[in-house]
């Protein structure tokens, strides 16, 4: 099977286009354990094949460890219902590594607000070095939701580059 990975950017804070308000949605730090958030992460990426579903144990305690990838997990009521975990390497360029949420929860109009969210906390997102965010990019998938790129683009993120791949690991999987 073959992907097809969308490149999206965003160049300055002021570029964010927010998504009106979901009242009860927030986002909250992941401090609740390595263990939970991996399950969350596992949870979002499963009907999109995220490649990280096939991790084992020491990369992923090796992953959620790094410093520079910090997590949070949407909340609706009370309830966790996706996850944000961005990369924040010295030099400023933040990547929102994960987005996603629980596919209980697509498909109610969240996923707007939940990525205005996530942007603006990538917007704020300082590295060790004391340095500001200067860009915020991601990518997305075509395996990932049909509407992710329209959303990305909805709040303001201008896609710059796409590559496909090879996906192996799927070959045989019927979408």
């Amino acid at each position: 099977m073959e992907e097809i990975l969308t490149y999206l950017e965003m160049t300055g804070p002021g570029r964010l286009r927010p998504a009106p308000v979901v009242p009860g949605l927030a986002l909250v730090p992941a401090d609740d354990g390595r263990r939970a958030i991996r399950d969350l992460q596992e949870r979002v990426a499963a009907p999109h094949h995220w490649t990280r579903l096939g991790w084992a144990d020491e990369r992923w305690a090796t992953w959620l460890a790094d410093p520079g990838h910090r997590q949070w997990r949407f909340e609706h009521g009370g309830e966790a219902i996706g996850v944000l975990e961005l990369a924040v390497p010295a030099g400023g360029e933040v990547e929102i590594a994960a987005f996603g949420l629980l596919p209980s929860h697509v498909g109610r109009s969240l996923g707007g607000y939940a990525l205005t969210l996530a942007t603006a906390q990538a917007w704020r997102a300082v590295t060790a070095a004391g340095e500001p965010a200067s860009r915020v990019w991601l990518y997305t998938s075509s395996l990932d939701h049909p509407h992710a790129v329209p959303n990305y683009r909805r709040r303001g993120f201008e896609p710059y580059r796409a590559e496909r791949r090879a996906r192996p690991d799927l070959d045989g999987v019927v979408r």
